[in-house]
């Protein structure tokens, strides 16, 4: 299992803070960059060969299966 931030989604954040830094942003309007979404995926496969039974509840919300 893991939870954490989606990589194309830092990828577009990074690209228009980038955008702004080559249009000659002052420092000042520059915020900090933060994660605003995160995706929950699950290696069934693995799972079942570590002896994992992982419940339908937690399939259901998760945003990816391999």
């Amino acid at each position: 299992m893991s939870y954490g931030i989606d990589i194309a989604e830092m990828f577009r954040q990074v690209s228009v803070y980038s955008w702004k830094i080559l249009n000659r942003a002052k420092p000042a309007d520059l915020l900090a960059i933060q994660a605003s979404k995160f995706e929950f995926l699950i290696n069934l496969q693995t799972a079942r060969a570590l002896g994992i039974q992982v419940p339908p509840t937690h399939l259901a919300i998760t945003d990816a299966v391999i």
